[in-house]
């Protein structure tokens, strides 16, 4: 009897999900915690339903699905509200009211509530004066972000004196050259010439490499001395993780997400659903 006992709780040890134990999870940074705040982060990561629309916690969606980047964000902002001192009720009102959670209720609006972007020094086109700003959370190796650059043309034409277009870095962990193209664009922006350089790897987005991209600084008559040092720049990596930041504290789940006036949008892009949102909000103005 004794022996069926062991047996059963042994068995119920070793069927429990790893996810429920693991003091490690991926792409989660517990090292700048103590032991207490590990404590609290951990408990909150496991028993937080992580926001993408799977049935999992977020400690088990780092785990069974580690590209997830809803609870990639919200492990962070767990962290960080840990490493500050939050009590574990604290940091799960602080999730609860954190963009993605909200926008996660609310998949079935194509505008969400607005929410504030920092686009300072951002790279923008399109009129100073005009009446409705679109914020585009873009990755340079994103087959969608791709696809999403003529749709944002069309718009462009369609509203040449009311729309303009800031470009926030966010290039998502699975594209391997992503990082160096964020970086690679923000030096070339140094000079002046972002948007050439942005329009050439997207274009060749699955060409992207350090060599091909010093070869298309050279074309545009970029100072490539200067280029290759702004690339490299410690600081320059810094404002690609700021943007990364912004996006998360924004809601950015996927790439590209667009913001109208700083509100979420949940449609598609293509100028027959996008236009008619931005002419209502062209109304209000």
């Amino acid at each position: 009897m004794l022996r069926t006992l062991v047996f059963l709780l042994a068995a119920q040890i070793y069927a429990q999900p790893t996810w429920q134990t693991a003091t490690t999870l991926p792409g989660v940074d517990l090292k700048t915690l103590t032991p207490a705040q590990q404590n609290v982060a951990l408990a909150v990561l496991r028993d937080s339903t992580c926001p993408c629309g799977c049935p999992m916690q977020i400690a088990q969606c780092r785990v069974e699905d580690p590209a997830c980047s809803q609870s990639l964000s919200l492990a962070t902002i767990v962290v960080e509200a840990a490493k500050a001192g939050k009590t574990a009720n604290q940091i799960r009102k602080i999730i609860a009211d954190s963009p993605l959670v909200k926008a996660a209720s609310q998949r079935d609006r194509i505008l969400l509530d607005p929410v504030t972007i920092n686009v300072l020094g951002a790279p923008v086109k399109g009129p100073t004066g005009a009446k409705v700003t679109l914020v585009e959370f873009s990755d340079f190796q994103c087959p969608y972000c791709v696809k999403a650059i003529p749709q944002l043309e069309a718009v462009m034409k369609a509203f040449p004196n009311d729309v303009r277009l800031i470009y926030k870095q966010f290039p998502l962990d699975q594209h391997s050259q992503a990082a160096l193209a964020a970086r690679a664009s923000l030096a070339a922006h140094a000079q002046g010439k972002f948007w050439p350089l942005h329009d050439k790897m997207y274009s060749n987005s699955r060409a992207i490499s350090r060599q091909q991209i010093l070869a298309w600084a050279n074309e545009l008559d970029l100072d490539i001395p200067s280029f290759t040092k702004v690339m490299d720049a410690a600081e320059t990596q810094s404002s690609v993780t700021r943007d990364i930041a912004d996006g998360s504290r924004a809601g950015v789940a996927a790439t590209p997400t667009i913001y109208i006036n700083g509100k979420k949008y949940q449609g598609a892009l293509d100028l027959a659903q996008i236009g008619p949102i931005i002419a209502e909000e062209l109304k209000g103005k």
